[in-house]
Protein backbone atom coordinates (compact mmCIF):
# COMPACT_ATOMS: atom_id res chain seq x y z
CA UNK A 1 0.00 0.00 0.00
CA UNK A 2 1.20 3.03 -0.75
CA UNK A 3 1.20 6.86 1.75
CA UNK A 4 0.14 9.62 -0.02
CA UNK A 5 0.58 13.35 1.32
CA UNK A 6 -1.85 15.61 -0.21
CA UNK A 7 -1.78 19.53 0.84
CA UNK A 8 -4.61 21.52 0.13
CA UNK A 9 -7.33 18.61 0.70
CA UNK A 10 -10.37 20.36 1.72
CA UNK A 11 -10.37 22.75 -1.52
CA UNK A 12 -12.32 22.38 -4.46
CA UNK A 13 -9.83 20.50 -5.75
CA UNK A 14 -8.32 18.67 -2.59
CA UNK A 15 -11.89 17.16 -1.47
CA UNK A 16 -11.98 14.86 -4.80
CA UNK A 17 -8.41 14.00 -5.13
CA UNK A 18 -8.51 12.28 -1.69
CA UNK A 19 -11.79 10.61 -2.26
CA UNK A 20 -10.38 9.17 -5.57
CA UNK A 21 -6.69 8.14 -3.74
CA UNK A 22 -8.49 6.44 -0.57
CA UNK A 23 -10.99 4.82 -3.55
CA UNK A 24 -7.72 3.15 -5.20
CA UNK A 25 -6.70 1.86 -1.45
CA UNK A 26 -3.49 4.41 -0.53
CA UNK A 27 -3.13 5.42 2.79
CA UNK A 28 -3.78 9.41 2.69
CA UNK A 29 -2.03 12.01 5.00
CA UNK A 30 -4.22 14.97 3.91
CA UNK A 31 -3.20 18.60 5.14
CA UNK A 32 -5.76 21.66 5.99
CA UNK A 33 -5.46 25.13 7.47
CA UNK A 34 -8.13 24.51 9.91
CA UNK A 35 -10.29 22.36 12.34
CA UNK A 36 -13.29 23.38 10.98
CA UNK A 37 -11.94 22.33 7.22
CA UNK A 38 -10.82 18.73 8.99
CA UNK A 39 -14.30 18.54 10.22
CA UNK A 40 -15.23 19.08 6.70
CA UNK A 41 -13.54 15.37 5.59
CA UNK A 42 -15.54 12.24 5.48
CA UNK A 43 -13.92 10.01 8.00
CA UNK A 44 -11.40 7.14 6.68
CA UNK A 45 -9.73 4.30 8.20
CA UNK A 46 -7.03 4.97 5.48
CA UNK A 47 -7.30 8.75 6.13
CA UNK A 48 -5.25 10.57 8.41
CA UNK A 49 -6.18 14.49 8.53
CA UNK A 50 -3.99 16.64 9.83
CA UNK A 51 -4.19 20.92 10.52
CA UNK A 52 -0.50 22.15 9.38
CA UNK A 53 0.61 25.92 8.43
CA UNK A 54 2.41 25.46 5.02
CA UNK A 55 3.52 28.85 5.73
CA UNK A 56 5.76 28.13 8.38
CA UNK A 57 8.60 25.92 7.17
CA UNK A 58 9.91 24.60 10.56
CA UNK A 59 6.06 23.23 11.49
CA UNK A 60 6.01 21.80 8.20
CA UNK A 61 9.54 20.27 8.39
CA UNK A 62 8.25 18.58 11.51
CA UNK A 63 5.31 17.27 10.14
CA UNK A 64 6.85 16.00 7.44
CA UNK A 65 9.35 14.19 9.57
CA UNK A 66 6.72 12.78 12.11
CA UNK A 67 4.92 11.17 9.42
CA UNK A 68 8.12 9.39 7.98
CA UNK A 69 8.30 7.75 11.46
CA UNK A 70 4.90 7.17 11.82
CA UNK A 71 4.72 5.03 8.33
CA UNK A 72 8.39 4.21 7.53
CA UNK A 73 7.61 5.54 3.99
CA UNK A 74 6.23 8.41 2.33
CA UNK A 75 5.93 7.19 -1.65
CA UNK A 76 4.23 10.84 -2.76
CA UNK A 77 3.04 14.21 -2.25
CA UNK A 78 0.71 15.96 -3.99
CA UNK A 79 1.09 19.56 -3.44
CA UNK A 80 -2.25 21.25 -3.84
CA UNK A 81 -2.49 23.78 -1.49
CA UNK A 82 -1.82 27.33 -3.21
CA UNK A 83 -4.03 30.64 -4.72
CA UNK A 84 -4.76 32.64 -7.41
CA UNK A 85 -4.76 36.84 -8.03
CA UNK A 86 -5.20 38.92 -10.57
CA UNK A 87 -3.45 41.66 -11.43
CA UNK A 88 -1.59 43.24 -14.55
CA UNK A 89 2.30 44.83 -14.03
CA UNK A 90 0.72 48.59 -13.59
CA UNK A 91 -1.55 46.99 -10.64
CA UNK A 92 0.88 44.60 -9.03
CA UNK A 93 2.92 45.58 -5.88
CA UNK A 94 6.11 43.62 -5.05
CA UNK A 95 4.06 42.82 -1.74
CA UNK A 96 1.53 41.66 -3.92
CA UNK A 97 3.72 38.71 -6.07
CA UNK A 98 5.45 37.90 -2.23
CA UNK A 99 2.05 37.03 -1.44
CA UNK A 100 1.69 34.80 -4.33
CA UNK A 101 4.91 33.06 -3.71
CA UNK A 102 4.30 32.69 -0.19
CA UNK A 103 0.87 30.68 -1.36
CA UNK A 104 2.49 28.70 -3.89
CA UNK A 105 5.81 28.35 -3.93
CA UNK A 106 6.31 28.23 -0.22
CA UNK A 107 3.85 26.00 0.68
CA UNK A 108 5.20 23.78 -1.80
CA UNK A 109 8.80 24.15 -1.23
CA UNK A 110 8.24 23.69 2.88
CA UNK A 111 7.28 20.27 2.42
CA UNK A 112 9.03 18.92 -1.11
CA UNK A 113 12.48 19.97 0.64
CA UNK A 114 12.62 17.72 3.35
CA UNK A 115 10.51 14.95 1.46
CA UNK A 116 13.01 14.86 -1.76
CA UNK A 117 16.05 13.90 0.94
CA UNK A 118 14.14 11.39 2.53
CA UNK A 119 12.93 9.94 -1.40
CA UNK A 120 16.01 10.29 -2.43
CA UNK A 121 17.92 8.00 0.86
CA UNK A 122 14.81 5.30 -0.44
CA UNK A 123 15.50 5.38 -4.05
CA UNK A 124 11.79 5.93 -5.04
CA UNK A 125 9.21 8.26 -4.39
CA UNK A 126 6.69 11.07 -6.50
CA UNK A 127 6.32 14.87 -5.90
CA UNK A 128 3.75 16.59 -7.80
CA UNK A 129 3.58 19.94 -7.94
CA UNK A 130 0.19 22.25 -9.47
CA UNK A 131 1.44 24.61 -12.16
CA UNK A 132 -0.36 26.87 -14.40
CA UNK A 133 -1.23 27.56 -18.03
CA UNK A 134 0.07 30.98 -18.10
CA UNK A 135 3.74 29.68 -16.22
CA UNK A 136 3.79 27.63 -19.47
CA UNK A 137 2.57 29.69 -21.94
CA UNK A 138 3.52 33.23 -20.46
CA UNK A 139 1.52 35.45 -23.07
CA UNK A 140 -1.40 34.54 -21.05
CA UNK A 141 -0.01 35.44 -17.63
CA UNK A 142 -0.09 39.69 -18.42
CA UNK A 143 -3.08 39.91 -16.21
CA UNK A 144 -1.77 37.55 -13.36
CA UNK A 145 1.38 38.34 -13.11
CA UNK A 146 2.16 37.42 -9.20
CA UNK A 147 0.40 34.56 -9.69
CA UNK A 148 2.25 33.59 -13.00
CA UNK A 149 5.34 34.46 -11.44
CA UNK A 150 4.96 32.18 -8.54
CA UNK A 151 3.91 29.05 -10.61
CA UNK A 152 6.95 29.66 -12.86
CA UNK A 153 9.15 28.99 -9.56
CA UNK A 154 7.54 25.55 -9.29
CA UNK A 155 8.57 24.46 -12.73
CA UNK A 156 11.98 25.36 -12.38
CA UNK A 157 12.46 23.63 -8.57
CA UNK A 158 11.29 20.36 -10.24
CA UNK A 159 13.59 20.65 -12.96
CA UNK A 160 16.51 21.25 -10.53
CA UNK A 161 14.90 18.64 -8.26
CA UNK A 162 15.23 15.87 -11.21
CA UNK A 163 18.66 16.91 -12.61
CA UNK A 164 19.89 16.05 -9.03
CA UNK A 165 17.35 13.05 -8.83
CA UNK A 166 19.02 11.26 -12.01
CA UNK A 167 19.66 7.70 -11.85
CA UNK A 168 17.45 7.06 -9.37
CA UNK A 169 13.28 6.24 -9.07
CA UNK A 170 12.51 9.54 -7.99
CA UNK A 171 10.81 12.47 -10.03
CA UNK A 172 8.86 15.71 -9.89
CA UNK A 173 6.33 16.14 -11.74
CA UNK A 174 4.45 19.27 -12.78
CA UNK A 175 1.03 18.98 -13.51
CA UNK A 176 -0.36 22.17 -15.29
CA UNK A 177 -4.49 22.71 -15.58
CA UNK A 178 -6.55 25.10 -17.28
CA UNK A 179 -9.10 26.55 -15.52
CA UNK A 180 -11.11 24.12 -13.03
CA UNK A 181 -14.46 22.77 -12.76
CA UNK A 182 -14.98 24.48 -9.17
CA UNK A 183 -17.90 26.14 -7.31
CA UNK A 184 -15.57 28.53 -6.74
CA UNK A 185 -14.18 29.55 -10.39
CA UNK A 186 -18.11 29.10 -11.68
CA UNK A 187 -19.26 31.74 -9.49
CA UNK A 188 -16.12 34.00 -10.39
CA UNK A 189 -17.00 33.00 -14.39
CA UNK A 190 -20.40 32.50 -14.36
CA UNK A 191 -20.63 33.16 -18.51
CA UNK A 192 -17.16 30.83 -19.27
CA UNK A 193 -18.26 27.78 -21.19
CA UNK A 194 -17.45 25.19 -18.30
CA UNK A 195 -17.70 21.90 -20.49
CA UNK A 196 -14.42 23.17 -21.75
CA UNK A 197 -12.67 23.10 -18.28
CA UNK A 198 -11.10 20.28 -16.90
CA UNK A 199 -13.02 18.52 -13.70
CA UNK A 200 -11.48 17.96 -10.52
CA UNK A 201 -11.95 14.01 -11.10
CA UNK A 202 -10.43 14.10 -14.03
CA UNK A 203 -7.56 16.07 -13.02
CA UNK A 204 -7.37 13.46 -9.88
CA UNK A 205 -7.34 10.47 -12.17
CA UNK A 206 -3.89 12.31 -13.79
CA UNK A 207 -2.61 12.56 -10.51
CA UNK A 208 -2.88 9.02 -9.48
CA UNK A 209 -1.60 8.11 -12.79
CA UNK A 210 1.38 9.98 -12.00
CA UNK A 211 2.06 8.23 -8.78
CA UNK A 212 0.63 5.06 -9.07
CA UNK A 213 2.31 1.74 -10.69
CA UNK A 214 1.64 2.71 -14.25
CA UNK A 215 3.29 6.67 -13.62
CA UNK A 216 6.34 4.68 -12.61
CA UNK A 217 8.84 4.76 -16.15
CA UNK A 218 7.90 9.08 -16.00
CA UNK A 219 10.87 11.00 -15.79
CA UNK A 220 10.82 15.24 -16.34
CA UNK A 221 7.23 15.08 -16.93
CA UNK A 222 5.18 18.64 -17.26
CA UNK A 223 1.39 17.63 -18.57
CA UNK A 224 -0.67 19.80 -19.95
CA UNK A 225 -4.18 19.19 -18.89
CA UNK A 226 -6.21 21.92 -21.09
CA UNK A 227 -9.12 19.79 -22.30
CA UNK A 228 -10.74 22.33 -24.65
CA UNK A 229 -10.11 25.18 -22.88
Amino acid sequence: MKTVIITGAGGGLGTTVVKEFLNKGYQVIATVSGEEKKRELEPHSLLDVQVVDLSNEQQTAAFVQNNIDKYKNIDAALLLAGGFAMGSIADTKSDDIQKQVALNFNTAYHVARPLFSHMLQHGNGRIVFIGSRPAINTALGKSMLAYTLSKSLLLRLAEIMNEEAKGKNVAAVVVAPSTIDTPANRKAMPNAGFDNWVTPAALAGILEFVVGDNGQTLREPVLKVYNNA
